[in-house]
This record gives C-alpha cells, sequence and structure tokens, in this order.
C-alpha cells in the first residue's frame, strides 16, 4: 500500500484547460521582450549563422559569375591547333616535318570571328647557347627557351609592352634576326634599357632585342623564352621536326572559338585536314561547376558551424531561463496549465528568437553581398531561394535548440516548483 499512488479522477463537468493561439504569441513576445538585451544576445548566434549562410551563397554564385565571365573573355576565346602529320604519317614509313603551309596565319586568319593566328614551334638548341655578350667575352650562357613564331603569335598572345615593339609581317617575311623577350628573362640577361640596341646570341648567332614584354593575355611560357621570327629560325637551324612539332595559337572573338576550331583544319589543308587536331576551349559551365561546389563545401561548413553555434546560445540561454522561471511555471501549472502548455510556451520562445535571428541575419548577409559586388565592380547573384529559405532556417535552429529546455519545463512538477 505504501507504494500505491492514488490519483484523483478529473471532474467531469471541469472543463479542460486550453492555451489559444493568440495567449501562446503574447506570452512569448512577453518572454522574449522582459530581458530584451539577453534575448538579442541570445540571437546574435542565429544572426551571424545565417548572415554567414546567406553571404556565402550570395558571394560564392557572384563570384562563380565573375570567373565565367572572365573565362569567357580569355580562354574561351583562345583555339589551339596541333600538326599531328608526323604521327600519322610515321606508320606509313613517311614522315611530314610540318604539315602548317607557309601562308597557314593569312589562310585562318580568313576565318569568320578570327583576330589573330600564328605558328610558332621550340627552336632546338645544343645545350645551354644563349648568352647576352658576344662569343669570345665573358658572359654567362644559360640555357633558356627559344620559340620560333609568326608575326600572328604574339598578336594572338595579347602581349602587353614594358617597352620596344614585337616583330611584324615585314621583318618575320624578310627573316630579319630580332627577338623579343620578357621582363623577367630581360632582367635575367642583365638588359634594362633597348637605347643602346642590346643583342643576345643563340649559339653564336645574333639577334636584336627590339621589346620586352611586361605581360600576356594567353601562352604565358612566352615570358620566359626568346621569341624570334620563324623564318629566321627556319634559315638558321632548320624548321620543326619530330621532337618538336609546330602548333598554332589562334585568338578569337567571343563565341567564335568552338566555330572556328571546326573550321581551322580545313581551312588550313583541304587536301588533308586530319594532320591538324584543334583543340576548343573547355566548356566553361563544367569550370564554374566545380568552383561554386568547392567553394559551397568549404564555407557552408563555416556557415554551418556558425548555427551550431547560435544553437548551443539558444539551448543554454533558454535552459538558464527555465531555471529563473521555476515559480512561475509552477504557478501557471498550479492554475490548470498542462505540460505541452509549458512546452510549446517555451518553444514559442526559442523559435521567435530563432526567426528574428534568421531575419536579421538574412537581411546583413544581402547587405553584405550587394556591398562586396558594388566595391568590386561587379553584378550581385543572390538566389530567391537563399533568401527565402535563411529565415526558416533560423526557425528550425531556435526550435532545436529549445526542444530540452521545453521539455525540461514541462516535467517540473507544480508542488516543487512552489516551494522553491
Amino acid at each position: 500500500m505504501r507504494n500505491m499512488r492514488l490519483t484523483r479522477p478529473r471532474d467531469p463537468d471541469m472543463p479542460r484547460s486550453r492555451f489559444a493561439a493568440a495567449d501562446l504569441l503574447s506570452e512569448s513576445l512577453a518572454g522574449v521582450l522582459q530581458r530584451p538585451a539577453r534575448s538579442a544576445l541570445t540571437a546574435l548566434g542565429t544572426v551571424l549563422g545565417v548572415g554567414t549562410f546567406v553571404a556565402i551563397l550570395g558571394l560564392t554564385a557572384t563570384t562563380s559569375s565573375q570567373i565565367d565571365a572572365r573565362f569567357n573573355e580569355l580562354t574561351a576565346t583562345e583555339v589551339n591547333v596541333e600538326d599531328t602529320a608526323g604521327a600519322g604519317d610515321a606508320t606509313k614509313g613517311v614522315v611530314t616535318p610540318n604539315a602548317f603551309p607557309p601562308d597557314a596565319d593569312a589562310r585562318v586568319g580568313a576565318l569568320n570571328g578570327v583576330r589573330a593566328a600564328g605558328v610558332y614551334w621550340t627552336v632546338s638548341l645544343q645545350g645551354a647557347s644563349v648568352r647576352s655578350a658576344p662569343p669570345g667575352v665573358d658572359a654567362t650562357s644559360q640555357q633558356i627557351q627559344v620559340v620560333a613564331a609568326s608575326p600572328g603569335v604574339l598578336a594572338a598572345a595579347g602581349p602587353r609592352l614594358k617597352t620596344g615593339r614585337t616583330f611584324d609581317r615585314f621583318a618575320g617575311d624578310r627573316g630579319e634576326q630580332v627577338a623579343v623577350i620578357g621582363s623577367g628573362m630581360a632582367a635575367r640577361l642583365g638588359i634594362t634599357t633597348l637605347e643602346t640596341s642590346p643583342a643576345v646570341f643563340i649559339e653564336g648567332q645574333p639577334f636584336t632585342i627590339i621589346g620586352i614584354i611586361e605581360d600576356v593575355d594567353r601562352k604565358a611560357d612566352l615570358l620566359l623564352s626568346v621569341v624570334v621570327p620563324a623564318k629566321a629560325a627556319e634559315e638558321i637551324w632548320g624548321g620543326p621536326g619530330a621532337a618538336n612539332r609546330a602548333k598554332m595559337i589562334i585568338s578569337t572573338e567571343l563565341g567564335a572559338a568552338t566555330q572556328v576550331a571546326g573550321e581551322a583544319a580545313l581551312a588550313l589543308r583541304p587536301d588533308h585536314p586530319e594532320y591538324f587536331k584543334a583543340i576548343p576551349p573547355p566548356d566553361p559551365k563544367a569550370l564554374r561547376g566545380n568552383v561554386t561546389s568547392d567553394l559551397n563545401q568549404l564555407f557552408l561548413l563555416l556557415a554551418t558551424i556558425c548555427l551550431v553555434i547560435g544553437a548551443v546560445g539558444i539551448a543554454n540561454t533558454t535552459l538558464v531561463a527555465v531555471l529563473e522561471r521555476t515559480g512561475e511555471i509552477g504557478l501557471r501549472r498550479a492554475l490548470g496549465a498542462r505540460g505541452r502548455h509549458i512546452t510549446v510556451q517555451f518553444l514559442a520562445e526559442s523559435g521567435a528568437l530563432g526567426t528574428l535571428g534568421g531575419l536579421v541575419g538574412t537581411s546583413l548577409g544581402t547587405i553584405t553581398v550587394v556591398g562586396v559586388a558594388i566595391a568590386r565592380d561587379w553584378t550581385p547573384v543572390i538566389h530567391v531561394g537563399t533568401v527565402a529559405a535563411a529565415p526558416a532556417i533560423g526557425l528550425a535552429t531556435g526550435l532545436l535548440a529549445g526542444l530540452y529546455p521545453a521539455w525540461r519545463a514541462a516535467s517540473i512538477q507544480p508542488a516543487e516548483a512552489l516551494r522553491r
């Protein structure tokens, strides 16, 4: 009998206590506004988490858009053509040293959408044989790549000159012994000015430096090479061979690269288009997708960490509020409030804090994206789904954080609460 628990049956005439939605809303707002400083600090974690979430997704979309545009402006306007005639004819016992015709630049340049085109190859030299002083003078020879190029190569590379000029078609057709080098290569060779008409000596052959390149839009390896006219190189060292096949670089208008890649081989050799392999630029959508995926995975992890910190903050503060309001909870229970009423009230308070933090965080994240885009002269890109989902994420964070404190509040017995 000692362990038996006697329960008083409920009077059927006594109405059950109810918690109307309007009362729930007013009580929750009163609980939040009763301590505004604590509520603001509690919601700060959610503000940071949701704000980071919106800012990261917005900046990722904006950056991906800029990468795509930049990719289109540079790489998507470049087509490379390889001479594969040597490999194809080797099986038949015949090797074609150079399948490019003498007027290759003009043939491809006549295609619609082509800005510039040129043939180039790496000159085969014997060891370290590039000097900045004549043979017999004390100067250290260096192993530097020498590129034989038609004038169209430098035009297609989009060079920005530090000083001087590049060789033109007139110099190329005459086979003049002139050269163009990069600024880093000029410093390596000790060339600081063109006023004295400096020269480099390639296997004893003098080439006058007529231009120093500061940077290029494409084919950056030209900055580390000595670029000489193709006809001069062919007269001195011979043309391209099996070990150093000639190639062509083509600069096109935006959107014309794929078309030019399909027409280049036929324009070069209508009789043998199979001698060439035209390589169009890769799909920018694939590049953007990879970049976006990597950025999303990295930064969403940071946003998740911020949301977890915010949830812990809400849970901790709500639990402390439960302990502080034990007397209030006991009084409510004594006046007829059920355990589920207490649970719903505290969940509503934590959910309100999470929603408020989500709304403020969404606003701050959007402002951050727009501000960064304006500062960098970009076009801000924020998906509607991101803005719509962010407050819901704040609400979900608040509700999850308030589950344990709400359960703890509902489990408090009225008699024990009133005794404290």
